[in-house]
């Protein structure tokens, strides 16, 4: 059965940084697209940034880039989320999630609802 399992989320002053992992396992087909996604209380879930694993491309957000980077190690089936001089805004749920089906297409051109199959989410707090 399909899986992904985020680590890495934790409390962390402003300016911090957090290492995110997600280990996928069990998909039949690969991934061709996996995505970093995150929820701030109150608010809707956003798109943090993503990878293409057919050509390593990636996309980050507008909110994120120069601070986050996105990037996998197919030997250890794992996507990380390097995120450098955090934020308060930056709190919230990170949600890791991966395309298996469909057009295969680089990931900057999939939108959040495409994506099949969802992590259960890490925690991450940015507060002094």
């Amino acid at each position: 059965q399909a899986q992904l399992v985020e680590s890495g989320g934790g409390l962390v002053q402003p300016g911090g940084s957090l290492r995110l992992s997600c280990r996928l396992s069990g998909f039949t087909p690969v991934p061709y697209a996996i995505g970093w996604f995150r929820q701030a209380p109150g608010k809707e879930r956003e798109g943090v940034a993503c990878i293409s694993d057919f050509d390593g491309s990636t996309h980050h957000s507008d909110s994120v880039t120069g601070r986050f980077t996105i990037s996998s190690d197919n030997a250890k089936n794992t996507v990380y989320l390097q995120m450098n001089s955090l934020k308060p805004e930056d709190t919230g749920v990170y949600y890791c999630a991966a395309l298996n089906y469909g057009l295969v297409r680089r990931c900057r051109s999939v939108s959040q609802a495409e994506y099949n199959h969802w992590g259960q989410g890490t925690q991450v707090t940015v507060s002094s």
